[in-house]
């Protein structure tokens, strides 16, 4: 799904590509796909990622392997809490208008420590020490938002904050929101289960199909 002479995929189909990479790693049948010798020195000069995942720093959220995939099918971009500053947005942006990815993932998961940080601090009034802090005010939004909604179950509130991040990066980035717009890219937010393996959708954002007709429904 890599490589110089890779077709770009529509948004859908790149979505299509993770959700069957995931059902092999969940199933124990994965094919380990571009991890090769041969493919290695096929992308070095090179790259054409399908997909960019903003993901959690979760030492168990390791994309290329939940989803089955090898070097240079995705863009990872990484960080607690999947929390989207300055440089996350730079990044996702670079990779949607120069590498020409189509779809941009937020992938959160259960039992998240950002967010069970960011529920203490706002329960006990306390600020974490050191950049943490920073990490947590981040996080803070969601929080506010779950409680406004009435939703105190933790990973209710997780999918939530998946959701609130999918929100952020179109609205923080013109450059991504103009992409969307103009059907060129796709935004989705996926769980992941920790124990179970699988990936489910809870919020995202994807052109019409090719072909479809847009007033069909």
């Amino acid at each position: 799904m890599s490589g110089p002479e890779t077709p770009v995929l529509r948004p859908e189909q790149a979505l299509a590509e993770l959700i069957e990479g995931n059902h092999r790693f969940v199933t124990g049948t994965p094919s380990h796909p571009n991890q090769d010798a041969g493919h290695r020195a096929a992308v070095a000069d090179e790259q054409h990622p399908f997909a960019v995942i903003v993901g959690c720093s979760d030492s168990r959220l390791a994309a290329e392997i939940i989803f089955d995939r090898g070097l240079g099918d995705l863009f990872v971009v990484r960080t607690a809490g999947h929390t989207t500053g300055p440089e996350v947005l730079g990044s996702v942006e670079y990779a949607v208008t120069v590498l020409r990815a189509p779809l941009v993932v937020v992938l959160g998961h259960d039992s998240c420590g950002a967010v069970k940080a960011a529920r203490e601090s706002l329960d006990t009034g306390t600020q974490p020490p050191g950049h943490l802090g920073a990490v947590v005010d981040a996080v803070l939004p969601s929080l506010r938002r779950a409680a406004a909604e009435g939703v105190d179950d933790l990973d209710r509130i997780i999918d939530l904050h998946i959701a609130q991040t999918v929100e952020a990066l179109l609205e923080n980035s013109a450059v991504l929101a103009a992409e969307v717009e103009a059907g060129r890219c796709g935004v989705v937010g996926m769980s992941y289960r920790l124990a179970a393996g699988e990936v489910r959708q809870v919020a995202g954002v994807l052109p019409p199909a090719a072909g479809a007709d847009p007033t069909a429904g």
